[in-house]
């Protein structure tokens, strides 16, 4: 026996959009994807600018090949809510721009703009092994992060706003771009004019090598966990998962402390790791509470989401 068709209403939520219908037919059986494909088709926007919310409660209707019509407790004349959110870009996108000014701009500062960057200096000497080291490591770590983009990562979501990569890339442009690379190639750095400690560089580059491994373990364990095409998620375990939320955040820290001790101790570096732990101690903390609400009593809760015995 066929699925009954419902009407459901249609109606614009903040700014117009043309060409919108004012009502589609969908059966109750139909996936909530059909709603999202029938209203971008007719609007000519893409499905990743619309948001379709519930007029009842406001709650988001998924864009699922998996939730029905039906299941989301749309019936006869319900009205929905649509939210063009604007031009979109896809998320792969913005974390290949976001790492590409970090993986570029430590080898611009140190050779071709040394002279424009340090003319104020009497003397401008080439870089040290130290600085050298350094770079090798900002270079390695970033083109990690652009490899893992491309070839690792499965994103939840699309797309996000277009206008929101400028305040992405801000925090790795600036911070972890020209804020490490101006201070410590400086041509009076402590990695410029102090001997290299080998305590310091041996500590630090295994730190660094071993947080770029289990780093890379971390994010292959988190893509195994979502089917190609879905944003379905499972109980990730597996060398970290069980200390810690986010052990892919604590090992991205421990591989930062490695390049800070290479520097020499620079506070630039140090300054980025102290932002980017706040940041990825948010992240992990509502990735701890999702994870409660998503599978209850089936995950194990976590004490610390980042930092062992610390956050």
């Amino acid at each position: 026996m066929a699925s009954p068709t419902v009407t459901v209403v249609v109606q614009t939520r903040g700014k117009p959009i043309k060409k919108l219908p004012k009502e589609v037919q969908l059966s109750l059986n139909a996936p909530t994807q059909d709603l999202y494909n029938l209203l971008a088709d007719a609007s000519g926007y893409s499905i990743h600018r619309l948001r379709i919310t519930k007029a009842t409660d406001r709650t988001v209707i998924p864009n699922s090949p998996e939730n029905t019509i039906e299941g989301t407790g749309l019936g006869e004349m319900a009205v929905v809510h649509v939210k063009d959110l604007g031009p979109q870009i896809a998320w792969r996108t913005v974390f290949i721009i976001e790492y590409l000014g970090p993986l570029l701009i430590p080898a611009l500062v140190l050779f071709p703009l040394r002279p424009y960057l340090y003319y104020h200096f009497d003397s401008i000497p080439g870089p040290t092994d130290l600085q050298l080291i350094v770079c090798g490591l900002l270079t390695v770590h970033f083109l990690k992060r652009e490899y893992e983009t491309v070839f690792v990562h499965r994103f939840s979501n699309a797309t996000m706003p277009a206008r929101n990569i400028v305040k992405n890339s801000g925090h790795y442009w600036l911070l972890a771009g020209c804020n490490i690379a101006y201070w410590v190639f400086r041509p009076d750095s402590a990695a410029a004019v102090q001997q290299p400690n080998p305590a310091l560089l041996y500590t630090g580059l295994t730190l660094f090598v071993f947080g770029e491994i289990a780093n890379f373990n971390s994010h292959v364990v988190l893509r195994d966990l979502r089917r190609p095409g879905t944003t379905e998620r499972g109980i990730p375990s597996g060398f970290g998962f069980s200390a810690v939320t986010c052990p892919n955040y604590f090992f991205e820290i421990v591989s930062w402390v490695g390049v800070y001790l290479v520097s020499g101790l620079s506070w630039s570096v140090l300054f980025f790791i102290v932002v980017a732990s706040a940041q990825m101690a948010l992240w992990a903390q509502k990735k701890e509470r999702r994870y409660r609400k998503e599978f209850g009593d089936k995950y194990k809760r976590k004490r610390f989401v980042i930092l062992p015995g610390l956050i």
